[in-house]
């Protein structure tokens, strides 16, 4: 392919947009930017520094100073918090619910956005999240918005969880999934919303396989248009 496009993924938690981007920005060879690590190493950086959420004050002079980094690499991103690997650290439980919290702080979104902006101004990038077709990139040359049932979604986690030596209960779960939908679908800025140019994709009986060739067959049809 020629031209470098701009691809935006979004969708709810577990409904597959992640390791689709992966596997799609792999064979595009595009840059995969993981939005929600970023979020994850905003909401590890509050914990590292005592920052508490609700001082905006403290909140914008750790954002003023922060660094996050993103790196390419063959067994998955690497994500640098101020020049420290924190790949694993913000994959763990207590990272993933700080995530959504801070997810919702006005000032936290602008300069998350900020950043990812400049890394995809050049295109050539895939980005998974719950806004990038709506706020982040609303001139994306591509949507997609991945949907999938809660009990699907609710096994993926659990088969991701097993996979890492935890063994999480299924409507524990479940009731995590229902609840971040609810949170992330609801909150004042940037909730998680379909763009109205998106393409929607329900990925319940879909391999990672599938979604990422009926993506890639898209992106091709359009090139070749």
């Amino acid at each position: 392919m020629n031209k470098r496009f701009v691809i935006a993924i979004d969708g709810p938690a577990a409904s597959g947009k992640s390791t689709t981007a992966k596997q799609l920005a792999r064979k595009l060879k595009y840059v995969y930017i993981d939005t929600g690590a970023m979020y994850r190493a905003s909401g590890l950086c509050t914990l590292l520094q005592n920052v508490n959420l609700n001082d905006e004050a403290a909140l914008k002079n750790m954002l003023d100073n922060i660094s996050i980094k993103i790196e390419y690499a063959e067994d998955g991103n690497r994500v640098y918090l101020n020049d420290k690997n924190v790949s694993e650290r913000i994959r763990e439980a207590d990272i993933t619910k700080l995530s959504s919290q801070i997810a919702v702080i006005r000032i936290v979104r602008e300069k998350m956005v900020e950043l990812q902006r400049k890394i995809g101004e050049n295109g050539g990038v895939i980005m998974d999240g719950r806004d990038i077709g709506t706020v982040v990139f609303p001139n994306a040359d591509y949507k997609f918005f991945m949907i999938a049932d809660v009990k699907t979604r609710a096994s993926r986690r659990w088969k991701e969880a097993k996979e890492n030596g935890e063994i999480i209960p299924m409507d524990e779960i479940e009731e995590e999934l229902i609840w971040r939908d609810e949170n992330d679908s609801n909150r004042e800025i940037s909730p998680l919303k379909q763009a109205t140019d998106a393409i929607p994709i329900d990925t319940s009986g879909m391999s990672i396989d599938e979604q990422v060739d009926m993506i890639y067959s898209v992106i091709k049809r359009g090139e070749n248009a």
